[in-house]
Order: C-alpha cells, then sequence, then structure tokens
C-alpha cells in the first residue's frame, strides 16, 4: 500500500487563532490508516481545536487539512457532511440524550441518516450495544448508567453507522479504574476486529502508551515530539520529559502570561 492510500488525515503546515491568539503555527502530523493515533499536550495546546479541524467545524487560517485525500478548505457543507457520515465521534463525557432511551441513543443516527425497516434497526442497534457489552441496558435511561456504562453506549453509537474513522475526545476523563480498563480494552477491539482508524485525544500518558501505534505531543503551536509512546517517554526535550513525567516544574508555566504582578496589584482600578 502506498504513502498515499495509507493517509486518512494529513495535516499541513497549519496555522490558526482564535482573537488575535496564536493556537497553531505550522502545524504537521499524519493519521494512517488502521492504526491508532494518540493527540497529546497541556492544557490550550490545541487538541480540542485540532478535532475541530478534522471534522470540518472550522477552517485553518493557512494550510492545508486532507481528510481521506480531500483539502476542507476547497469543499462545501454537502461534501464536508458527506465526509463526516465517514466518522464516529465519542464526546468527552459521552453527550447522551437525556430523554431518549439507551436503545434510542444508539438508534438516534441511524434514523437521522436512513430509512433502515424497523426490524433491521433493532438487530443493529443491539449488535452494537452487544459488542459494548450493555445489551441488558438497552432499556434504561441515561439517567439510569454509571459513568463508565454512559461511555460505552456513546461508543455503541459512534459505532452504530460503521465509521471508518473513529474519533475519541478525552475517553478516560472521570472513569474508574474497571471502566477505564473496559474502555482501553474496547478502543483495541474496535480498532483492531472492525478494522478502524482511530484517533484519541488524552491527557492520560500511562492508557494511551498501552493501546497508541503513534503519538503525537502538540505544544507550541505545533508538534514538539511524535513517534511510538516509547520513543516519547525516551526523549530528550525538556517539554516532552516534562509531559510524559507530569513534572510540576519545567518548561510549561504554570502562570497564564500576565503582566507584572507588582505593578498590577498597584494599579488603580487595574485588572
Amino acid at each position: 500500500m502506498s504513502a498515499a492510500s495509507d493517509t486518512v488525515v494529513d495535516v499541513r503546515d497549519v496555522h490558526y487563532g482564535v482573537a488575535g491568539r496564536s493556537i497553531f503555527s505550522g502545524l504537521d502530523l499524519t493519521v494512517r490508516r488502521g492504526r491508532i493515533t494518540a493527540i497529546m499536550g497541556p492544557s490550550g495546546t490545541g487538541k480540542t481545536t485540532l478535532l475541530r479541524l478534522i471534522t470540518g467545524q472550522i477552517q485553518a487560517g493557512r494550510g492545508e487539512v486532507r481528510v481521506w485525500g480531500e483539502n476542507f478548505s476547497t469543499l462545501g457543507l454537502r461534501e464536508i457532511y458527506r465526509l463526516r457520515r465517514r466518522m464516529g465521534m465519542l464526546f468527552q463525557n459521552g453527550a447522551l440524550l437525556t430523554d431518549l432511551s439507551v436503545f434510542e441513543n444508539v438508534a438516534f443516527p441511524v434514523r437521522a441518516h436512513s430509512d433502515l425497516p424497523e426490524s433491521l434497526l433493532r438487530r443493529l442497534v443491539l449488535m452494537k450495544l452487544q459488542a459494548v457489552g450493555l445489551r441488558g441496558a438497552a432499556s434504561l435511561m441515561p439517567t439510569e448508567l454509571s459513568g463508565g456504562m454512559a461511555r460505552r453506549v456513546a461508543l455503541a453509537r459512534a459505532i452504530v453507522m460503521d465509521p471508518e474513522l473513529l474519533i475519541y475526545d478525552e475517553p478516560f476523563v472521570g472513569l474508574d479504574p474497571i471502566s477505564l480498563g473496559v474502555i482501553l480494552r474496547l478502543i483495541r477491539q474496535m480498532n483492531e476486529t472492525l478494522g478502524i482508524t482511530s484517533i484519541v485525544v488524552s491527557h492520560d500518558v500511562k492508557e494511551l502508551s498501552a493501546i497508541a501505534h503513534d503519538s503525537y505531543l502538540l505544544s507550541q503551536g505545533g508538534v514538539v515530539a511524535s513517534g511510538s509512546p516509547m520513543e516519547l517517554v525516551q526523549s530528550g526535550s525538556e517539554i516532552v520529559r516534562q509531559f510524559m513525567s507530569g513534572a510540576a516544574d519545567g518548561p510549561v508555566p504554570f502562570h497564564y502570561p500576565a503582566a507584572d504582578y507588582r505593578e498590577q496589584l498597584l494599579a488603580e482600578g487595574g485588572r
């Protein structure tokens, strides 16, 4: 397989900013077919912004974001929606619809995007719930689920349309050790058995190291390190070492940029 056909997401020299603040200044990364790619970095380095660029919610100020070879900056809404139907998204907090049962939450994308007969829809939803171990919870409401169960229902919904690219935004947040282990296993299984390409955004270095094939560490407007999780752990970069070890002191500052502290305290009416 050629390098081009092996590439699902290709981000090249991307620049993006908000309200005069630069978030990316020359970002480059590649997501390859059939692999789990981890996106890591300190808070505020643009991880969620990157996901918005990859799903076509926002456009880069400069550079290219290509998904399956198609440049988002040249596409209209119809073409963007067509690409999005090939993606699945597991939102950070599950984002289940609270007025719908577990079954109807998983069925929602199918009802919205197809005219599948009810009998086939029922089988499809039960199959996806079985895959995440929650077929028996089909009639429950989201308020009756634990945090780990809700995340698994959200995963069933994310895969119900059989996506080629599955995106996980902070999938481990707030989970107990058992639920976290279940989600880790499911991410790996989905990738291997369904042949899905996966992007996982997370701060959890240990968990990502257990499942990722490729890793990118974002900081200072771009990628400061990339490679396998083991290569990142062995990096000589101070920023990479600080993040991978969770050290409080290092190149990544504790304080958000601000005016001189003493001057601001003494200034009349200053904030």
